[in-house]
């Protein structure tokens, strides 16, 4: 086998070796030992494999991409492997499985991502692009292109049409959850007063709440198809505890003792169609029919509009970026908030209704 553990003080420990023809024939081995992880280990074992085969100045499109994806599929999640494998095999090679990846101009990035690939949106179309950059990029990168052709290529998407609730709309909705006793009131009111995103409160574990020091440790995100895994940054965080919060994890440790898990498990949610639930109910309360993210988005913006720094919340809701969570800012109206004062445009006062009678007879 090309990967082998042992135990090391107690820890276990990886080794690999791989052996092969080098590119002058020549039968040679190359081994790394004392590997802390198995998932670090498949990359090496990869890499050793590589530099034992290593590319000839022409390499396909259709070798490299194979390239590619092996090395995503060993350190990315298994959504993103999956993604990227569905789109390159789908929408790319079969243009350019037969062409040197050197060969490969700008002109027919541009071509292939605006004039060949028809009826996808243009935020999918976006997504192909940022692809094809990605697989050339990890070609520079590994000195087997001197430039990545689609660099430079652009596709504009139109704004993404978010969805918030307004302070009465929330209102209305937890108030009427709960009064039916709806199975989905915790989980709603729960990603309305932490912004959490749903994947991260569903391995959410009653371990991961401070209730003494008043937060919630937050380093786990789940998707059906990879299971539970790092966050979506990949960066842990916590969520200070409001008082309303507090309130809704004592009623739901009474609920939930026996589980270690904060929120109770839902078919709906298991299953990934937890957001036409709440859609259908907000629907049915005559409110804005959002989906189960938008409760996300919806926890931001109520937190700008009540004067919260920008800073603090992108902290607690895990941008990576500040520019994601400014894009809120517009989204509340906080970013023009009184600047329509500056018309300093009066109506005039009301006039007398027997005013009114006397212009009308003058008239």
């Amino acid at each position: 086998m090309a990967i082998s553990k042992r135990k090391v003080k107690g820890k276990t420990v990886y080794d690999v070796f791989v052996k092969g023809r080098d590119k002058t024939g020549r039968q040679v081995g190359l081994r790394r030992r004392s590997i802390s992880s198995e998932r670090e280990a498949k990359r090496i074992e990869f890499d050793l494999r590589v530099e034992l085969e290593g590319f000839k100045s022409k390499v396909s499109w259709a070798k490299w991409t194979e390239h590619f994806l092996e090395r995503y599929r060993v350190e990315y999640r298994n959504s993103t492997y999956v993604n990227y494998k569905n789109i390159i095999e789908k929408w790319v090679s079969p243009s350019w499985e037969k062409r040197f990846i050197d060969e490969i101009t700008p002109s027919e990035v541009y071509d292939l991502v605006h004039e060949q690939i028809v009826g996808v949106s243009s935020h999918f179309r976006h997504g192909i692009a940022k692809v094809i950059k990605r697989v050339f990029q990890m070609a520079v990168e590994e000195g087997v292109l001197n430039r990545n052709p689609a660099v430079g290529i652009k596709v504009k998407t139109a704004d993404a049409n978010q969805k918030v609730l307004n302070k009465s709309e929330l209102n209305i909705l937890l108030k009427q959850a709960k009064s039916v006793q709806h199975r989905f009131y915790y989980h709603w009111a729960f990603a309305i007063l932490t912004g959490m995103r749903s994947g991260e409160m569903h391995c959410l574990r009653w371990t991961d709440v401070d209730l003494e020091g008043g937060f919630i440790k937050i380093s786990k995100s789940w998707t059906r198809l990879n299971g539970e895994g790092p966050t979506k940054t990949s960066k842990n965080r916590v969520c200070p505890i409001s008082k309303e919060c507090r309130k809704l994890l004592q009623e739901l440790k009474i609920k939930s003792a026996s589980s270690p898990y904060v929120l109770p498990r839902l078919w709906e949610w298991d299953h990934g169609v937890q957001a036409a639930v709440l859609r259908d109910f907000c629907k049915g309360i005559g409110i804005s029919p959002v989906a189960f993210h938008d409760l996300r988005a919806t926890f931001i913006t109520q937190m700008l509009n009540n004067g919260a720094p920008l800073a603090k919340v992108m902290a607690i809701v895990g941008h990576s970026s500040l520019k994601t969570t400014q894009g809120y800012l517009r989204l509340c109206g906080k970013d023009v908030e009184g600047a329509t004062e500056a018309l300093e445009i009066q109506l005039p006062d009301a006039v007398s209704e027997a005013k009114v009678l006397e212009f009308s007879k003058n008239s």
